[in-house]
C-alpha cells in the first residue's frame, strides 16, 4: 500500500531554512527495515514515522543509517503535519509514545514540545577536537558538549568529521554565549549517527537549556543554531522537563509507492 510523505522545515517560519524532516503518517504497520530504507531514501537528518494508537500516536525517528532515541525537529514537524492535514483537530494536544517516553506537543502561535530535561557533567574529551579551543567540556547521556569563547569561534569552526566521529556517543554539541536577540548559540555534529552537521537540533536543546540556565540564571531563553540554514529554538527549563517552542513550514507533499 502506498504511504503519504511530507517534508517539513522545522524551527523556522520560512521555507528552506531551519531543519528539514521527513514525516510519514503510516496507514498500516511497516517493518523496521522498510522505515530505515525510506529514511535512507529521504536522506534528511531524520524521517519520522507516526502511527495512530488508541491513546495517541506511536512516533519513531530514523536517520539515513540508524533509529534514534530522541529527535526534536522531526517531532515538531510531525505535530505540524497532524494538525495541518486534519488528522488531529488544530486545538488539541498530541501525545506521542516514543523511545524516550511520552512526549506532548501543544498547539499555539509556536508549537510547544514537552521533552525530558538533559543535564551535562564536566568530563575531558577522549581526544582534542581540531580547530576548537574549549573553555568547558563534558557530556550527557547522548552527546559530548563543548563550550567555546565566542559565537565567532563557533561559526568559524571547520569540523574534521572523522575526528568528531571517533569521539563515540551520538554526537557533539558546540556552544557559545549569545548576544543581541539570542541568549546562546550552538552547532551540532553527529557523524556517528550518519549526520555530519544537523541544521537545528531540538534534542540538543534539551541539554543546552539546562546548561545555559545554570550560567545565565534564566529559565526561558532563545537559542540560535548557527548552521548554514540556521534556526531558532525558544527553550524553557522546568526542572525535569524542557519546553521547546518553534514554527514549521510544509515544503513538499508526496506518496511512497512501494
Amino acid at each position: 500500500m502506498s504511504q503519504p510523505i511530507y517534508v517539513v522545515d522545522a524551527f523556522t517560519a520560512r521555507p528552506f531554512a531551519g531543519n528539514p524532516a521527513g514525516v510519514c503518517p503510516l496507514t498500516e504497520v511497516k517493518s523496521d527495515e522498510w522505515m530505515q530504507k525510506v529514511a535512507s531514501e529521504m536522506r534528511h537528518a531524520e524521517t519520522a514515522f507516526v502511527r495512530p494508537l488508541d491513546d495517541g500516536f506511536e512516533l519513531r525517528w530514523f536517520t539515513p543509517s540508524i533509529e534514534v532515541d530522541l529527535c526534536g525537529h522531526a517531532t515538531l514537524a510531525t505535530a505540524h503535519i497532524l494538525w495541518t492535514t486534519g488528522r488531529v483537530p488544530a486545538d488539541q494536544p498530541i501525545h506521542f509514545q516514543t523511545r524516550s517516553g511520552i512526549l506532548v506537543a501543544n498547539p499555539g502561535p509556536l508549537i510547544e514540545l514537552n521533552f525530558p530535561a538533559i543535564t551535562a557533567k564536566m568530563a575531558q574529551l577522549p581526544h582534542p577536537i581540531e580547530g576548537l579551543s574549549p573553555i568547558w567540556t563534558g557530556h550527557n547521556n547522548m552527546d559530548w558538549i563543548v563550550e567555546v569563547e565566542s559565537v565567532t569561534h563557533l561559526k568559524d569552526f571547520s569540523p574534521n568529521i572523522e575526528n568528531i566521529k571517533n569521539l563515540g556517543m551520538r554526537g557533539l554539541i558546540v556552544t557559545a554565549l549569545g548576544g543581541g536577540s539570542y541568549d546562546f548559540a550552538s552547532r551540532f555534529f553527529a557523524p556517528q549517527s550518519g549526520v555530519s552537521e544537523d541544521p537545528v537540533t531540538g534534542s540538543a536543546h534539551c541539554c543546552l537549556a539546562t546548561f545555559w540556565s545554570a550560567r545565565l540564571g534564566k529559565r526561558r531563553m532563545i537559542g540560535y543554531q548557527a548552521s548554514e540554514r540556521g534556526g531558532e529554538v525558544d527553550v524553557e527549563w522546568l526542572d525535569d522537563r524542557v519546553i521547546l517552542r518553534g514554527s514549521a513550514v510544509t515544503v513538499l507533499e508526496g506518496t511512497f509507492l512501494c
